[in-house]
């Protein structure tokens, strides 16, 4: 005799409100245990809830995007593995029957969380191995960047499963680190629990699921998909890791695997390498030249940094219509009171005050100013920050990095000294995360260290500007009656044109000029 069984949500860790982005299963469908109803997708990881028992589904109690916790009812099935009910008179008190939270839980893909713009990461470590019994929040891989090392946790305890990445490889958000046996982790999964990203098809489907031909296996198995997807996608032939996902995060959907059988997904194949050599720009292709008919050559590859931040240079570069304004700033008075408060603090042992700190003070009230700086563009919209988070440009052995000072216009000079010291530390030991250096609304890039005159610094998408500076010079300068000895700083304000136009821009760097001048102004 057949039972009805309730199947819920198992043990998902401390994840509430998951939402569900895969039906996996329908009515009158016969599922064995252990097999995947529903996929559900965290900000995360993604995870498949298991069938409790065998049977047959027979009513769906949830729907695609509805957001589900532990326990909360995902089907009605009609049970297979029931036993023959006993006479009344023997009959003993009815047996609740299986919960999916008395289940081993199921298998969580875990991917590489929200790691600000950072893409195609090294993996420097691993920090488990299958069979390890891990706990939330327990390191698993080691990235580094050209700009920071960070740990990626575990999003929920449970058992290593199969690790999906090795030491070298480049990963980005999204990108799968391993699979996770949740909930009872007293015992290794059954040979019929696999990740959603390999599970095994039913015999009855094995024509349909053969490898195809041209399709690489392991860019197949690493793209981000669901059972659904992968299933169509094995039925129609197509490579997974070629079709560019629509869903929540890149996700591919069926309908992105129908729309790549069908044509859709070839140009956008051919594009990235179509632009490589700026034919998709329509200029002419890059000139191939063998130096070492020439004389001695030697090939070097570029750094992390210089092929990371190569490629965001090169697209503002082209991208943003820039144009440098300059102007010079007396800083003869200001250079004095810094070094008059340095020396009085010597005495006391307190914070050295930097030209930095006075410029980063200047420029939030240069902005506050002049809105319009402090903006960004998205589509036909220009959105206003009412926040102050300044960029400087730190140099350390590796090449130089962008740490953001946070909510710059609620500190004081003091302040922003010591914790731009800070932050330039942290990044010449590269130790920076990516919270250290996101969120900025204005850069400044300092070569006054370094020396230089004038340069026209490339603007931080997607900021509309940036200030260069270079080293200050004592210069003769007339005062009306006669020239007079005066500490000059160059100021070199790059500017987006479609939101700043020339006389715009160069009254911002003349009221700029005015602060530096005479700091009091900062204060009015």
């Amino acid at each position: 005799m057949s039972q009805t069984i309730e199947v819920k949500v198992p043990d998902i860790g401390d994840f509430k409100d998951v939402p569900v982005i895969d039906v996996l299963v329908k009515p009158g469908d016969a599922i064995k245990a252990e097999q995947p109803l529903i996929t559900l997708e965290s900000d995360k990881a993604t995870m498949d809830v298991p069938s409790p028992a065998s049977g047959t589904v027979k009513e769906i109690k949830i729907h695609i995007g509805d957001k589900v916790s532990e326990g909360a009812l995902v089907l009605l099935m009609e049970s297979a593995d029931a036993a023959p009910t006993p006479p009344a008179s023997e009959k003993a008190p009815t047996p609740p029957p299986p919960a999916a939270t008395n289940s081993r839980g199921g298998i969580a893909e875990v991917r590489v969380p929200d790691i600000g713009d950072f893409k195609e990461v090294p993996i420097i470590e691993i920090l488990v191995k299958a069979g390890d019994e891990v706990k939330a929040e327990q390191p698993l891989i080691t990235l580094e960047s050209d700009k920071a090392t960070m740990d990626v946790p575990s999003p929920l305890g449970g058992v290593v499963g199969e690790i999906k990445v090795k030491v070298g490889d480049k990963v980005s958000e999204g990108s799968v680190i391993l699979s996770l046996v949740t909930g009872d982790t007293s015992a290794p999964p059954p040979p019929s629990a696999a990740p959603s990203t390999s599970a095994a098809p039913p015999p009855a489907q094995a024509a349909l699921t053969a490898p195809s031909a041209g399709v690489d296996e392991g860019a197949f198995k690493l793209a981000y998909a669901g059972p659904g997807a992968r299933k169509l996608a094995r039925e129609l032939g197509v490579d997974l890791g070629k079709v560019k996902g629509s869903g929540n995060n890149g996700r591919i959907l069926k309908e992105d695997v129908e729309s790549f059988a069908k044509g859709g997904g070839a140009a956008q194949a051919k594009a990235p390498a179509a632009a490589a050599d700026g034919a998709g720009l329509g200029l002419l292709p890059w000139p191939q030249v063998d130096f070492a008919k020439f004389g001695p050559v030697e090939s070097k590859p570029l750094s992390r940094i210089q092929k990371i931040s190569g490629a965001n240079l090169h697209r503002n570069w082209v991208m943003i219509p820039a144009v440098t304004y300059h102007e010079d700033a007396d800083i003869s008075e200001l250079e004095a009171f810094r070094v008059q408060i340095n020396k009085e603090g010597e005495k006391s042992g307190g914070t050295k005050l930097t030209m930095l700190a006075f410029l980063i003070k200047a420029c939030v009230r240069a902005l506050q100013q002049f809105p319009s700086f402090n903006t960004s563009l998205d589509g036909e919209n220009l959105i206003y920050k009412q926040y102050y988070h300044i960029a400087f440009a730190a140099d350390t052995p590796n090449g130089l990095v962008v740490p953001v000072v946070k909510d710059a216009d609620k500190k004081g000079v003091f302040d922003i000294a010591a914790e731009t010291g800070a932050l330039a530390k942290k990044a010449r030991e590269g130790k920076l995360g990516p919270a250290d250096m996101q969120g900025a609304c204005f850069t400044i890039s300092s070569l006054g260290g370094i020396g230089g005159t004038y340069f026209s610094p490339i603007i931080n998408a997607p900021e509309v500007a940036i200030l260069g500076v270079n080293k200050s010079i004592t210069k003769p300068v007339w005062d009306g009656k006669q020239f007079a000895p005066k500490l000059i700083l160059p100021l070199s304000l790059s500017a987006d044109h479609r939101v700043i136009d020339g006389a715009l821009a160069t009254r911002f760097n003349v009221y700029l000029a005015q602060l530096l001048a005479d700091f009091r102004r900062v204060l009015l």
